[in-house]
């Protein structure tokens, strides 16, 4: 065997040496798995917002079902309080929203997503109405919140709204009970 020049052995090594090889497959690999996994947890974090605020519509909705806040005189701020006890830590109650609208039979309610308007300091100028309706009649109950998404890596975007929140609803629509 003839020993070879150093500068030839130096090349050799180096093509041959793949030491560094798995820190630049992972530096190529990684962005777009964080930004997946970023992705990820955003669609289930609105997922999740999402069932809460129906769970807590729906259960609170049942005082006006079966009567109890028309008996009571609940006002909306008091029926916002109501629901607000029922609120995990992911809704701020300030910014919720609810809009309850009694109707004579089941095709004419109103079950769409409202337009929203804004002020000029960016707040939701709506005025939502509070009319929990009479024994038998049809009531839908919207309750909606203004979530805040992140512009997400790669182009992934959950919003809705013109300023870049995603409008989360949730519904309730029944038939009151005949109470007394």
């Amino acid at each position: 065997m003839t020993a070879q020049p150093i500068s030839q052995r130096n090349k050799d090594g180096f093509v041959h040496n793949d030491s560094g090889a798995t820190a630049v497959e992972f530096a190529i690999v990684a962005a777009p798995f964080i930004a997946l996994l970023l992705a990820l947890i955003e669609t289930f974090l609105v997922f999740f917002a999402g069932q809460q605020l129906q769970e807590v519509t729906t259960k609170t909705s049942r005082l006006i079902l079966t009567g109890q806040a028309q008996d009571q005189g609940l006002s909306q701020s008091a029926f916002a309080q109501q629901l607000c006890g029922n609120v995990a830590v992911l809704f701020t109650c300030a910014n919720i929203m609810i809009d309850v609208q009694a109707y004579n039979s089941f095709s004419s309610a109103n079950i769409a997503a409202p337009t929203l308007t804004y002020n000029a300091q960016g707040q939701v100028s709506n005025k939502w109405q509070y009319n929990p309706g009479n024994p038998n009649q049809i009531v839908v109950v919207r309750v909606m919140y203004q979530w805040p998404v992140f512009l997400g890596p790669l182009g992934f975007n959950l919003s809705n709204l013109a300023n870049g929140d995603r409008l989360l609803m949730a519904s309730a629509v029944f038939k009151n009970e005949p109470y007394q």
